[in-house]
């Protein structure tokens, strides 16, 4: 690719679209992100399914979740610079592509192996679209206000689109086997690929320059190499000096790439927007709250499954204040921060999300509608959250590198789920470990497979005589019931201190 001035420059802005115009460009980026962002927690209900169906072990379940979020944390940058310079519509309908039929493959995957690889072909996809569908918006609405608008409308999708996957999935689980979580998708993407088709503008604002394939191969395998090196040392599934191989390699090819593009007449990645404060703050925010959804979601299900003995699609409906409430968050936070600052609604719905949090670790769950109160009140500072970290960082650049810093902002999204959820696992592992009171009789290579989880518990207590089988099942429920407290009274602990990071980066950001 050429790099004279005259070709470097990008192309001239387009005309502004008329209003009607730009709200139905808003319609169609929404349906196309739905798929993706409700593919994130569907899959949280249908693991004791699952595993069961498949035999999974714990670690193959751990894949099963991880990869994607973890392939997607590497691809998802220089898909994002590749959509500014081929354009967003081209690479937004092939990544819808690709998305379904990967979603066919996972339905249909016989073992867990193929469904890895099954979850490998999603992660491709959904790393066209999601950065394709910020860089959208971002050159559709140059009013920072009416910006603030659209991402709060489409924050929706996000917050409430995560949220409803464990309703969707409970659902299609009390009628169909696991792998209708997955095939749900194909028939939306045959109704989205043709909305997508004649709603987006054939003519786009592209900007040219270096694309450099190896350059984004540094950047691919040093984001996978440094995330799968947390992943391995918090799990434990690796020894702790491959692991850390693993990450120095990682870490030696992201130096690497950052040293190209500080040199680069035309870097594919322009670092100069991480020294912006609100794109730091919007990614901090993006990366914990995404990470804290996804924990608790997936802690919620187990629970209501594992111990309260709840079939999943009752398990989704209890989480169903959650969902109701973050389908509202989206375009409060808009108005909101258009009226009171992203500072103040940022650190407050921060804040608000650590209370929630709290009340839920220390009261447990129940019918009452106290509960029923808090939990949707963490579902609407959670998606206030997930919206204002968007107007943050797509308000800090130019229109020309939309995607690209919509990519950074998917990338903390995806960071956040995967660690987030590897982070719970782990320390869930580790607290439940502690806390089971496993029966005398049970030693042996059975005690330590039971220790793992409570999900472990059960597929042991199936080998057991039924007066063991039932001792087990009993610690281990009071074993989780523990897990928890601690677990959700430390994830409080560091949102309210996220809450006050916030506040000191965001104090001086104009309102939109």
């Amino acid at each position: 690719m050429t790099t004279d001035n005259a070709a470097s420059r990008q192309a001239s802005p387009l005309p502004v679209l008329p209003a009607r115009q730009r709200w139905l460009v808003l319609m169609a980026v929404m349906l196309a992100f739905t798929p993706v962002v409700i593919d994130m927690t569907i899959l949280h209900v249908a693991i004791p399914s699952l595993t069961l169906a498949l035999d999974a072990t714990s670690i193959e379940v751990l894949w099963i979740i991880d990869i994607y979020p973890l392939l997607m944390a590497g691809i998802l940058v220089p898909m994002g610079t590749l959509a500014d310079r081929l354009g967003n519509r081209r690479v937004l309908l092939i990544g819808l592509t690709v998305f379904g039929i990967a979603s066919l493959c996972a339905a249909l995957a016989p073992s867990a192996a193929l469904l890895i690889g099954a979850r490998i072909l999603l992660a491709l996809g959904g790393s066209m679209i999601m950065p394709s569908a910020l860089g959208i918006i971002r050159r559709t609405f140059e009013d920072p206000q009416e910006r603030a608008t659209a991402l709060g409308i489409w924050g929706t999708v996000g917050a409430a689109g995560a949220a409803v996957g464990p309703l969707i999935g409970g659902a299609l689980l009390e009628h169909y086997w696991w792998g209708a979580v997955f095939l749900i998708n194909v028939p939306l993407m045959i109704l989205i690929i043709p909305v997508v088709w004649h709603l987006l503008p054939r003519h786009e604002m592209r900007v040219t320059g270096n694309w450099n394939i190896g350059q984004a191969a540094l950047l691919i395998v040093g984001m996978v190499s440094v995330v799968y090196s947390i992943k391995a040392l918090l799990g434990v599934t690796v020894g702790v000096y491959q692991a850390l191989a693993v990450g120095a390699v990682g870490l030696l090819l992201l130096g690497g790439f950052a040293r190209l593009q500080t040199r680069a007449r035309l870097p594919m990645l322009d670092l100069g927007l991480f020294r912006e404060p609100a794109i730091c703050a919007g990614m901090l925010m993006a990366l914990m709250v995404t990470g804290a959804l996804a924990g608790v979601e997936l802690t919620l299900a187990m629970e209501m499954q594992y111990v309260l003995e709840r079939t999943p699609l009752q398990a989704g409906i209890f989480m169903l204040p959650i969902m109701v409430a973050a389908a509202v968050g989206g375009p409060v936070a808009g108005m909101l921060s258009n009226r009171f600052g992203l500072c103040a609604v940022s650190s407050l719905s921060l804040a608000i999300s650590a209370g929630a949090l709290a009340y839920l670790a220390y009261q447990g769950l129940d019918a009452s509608l106290l509960t029923a109160m808090v939990m949707a009140s963490l579902g609407l500072a959670l998606s206030i959250g997930l919206t204002a970290s968007s107007i943050a960082i797509l308000g800090a650049v130019d229109a020309s590198k939309g995607a690209a810093a919509g990519s950074l902002e998917a990338t903390a999204y995806e960071l956040g789920t995967g660690l987030g959820i590897t982070l719970f696992g782990a320390f869930m592992a580790s607290v439940f470990s502690r806390y089971l009171q496993a029966p005398s009789q049970l030693h042996g290579e059975l005690l330590e497979k039971a220790s793992r989880s409570i999900g472990d518990s059960m597929v042991v207590a199936k080998q057991l005589s039924p007066a063991d089988a039932t001792a087990l099942v009993d610690a281990a429920k009071a074993a989780f019931l523990q897990t928890h407290s601690v677990l959700l009274g430390v994830c409080a602990g560091l949102l309210g201190g996220l809450a006050l990071m916030v506040f000191g980066m965001l104090r001086n950001t104009h309102r939109p």
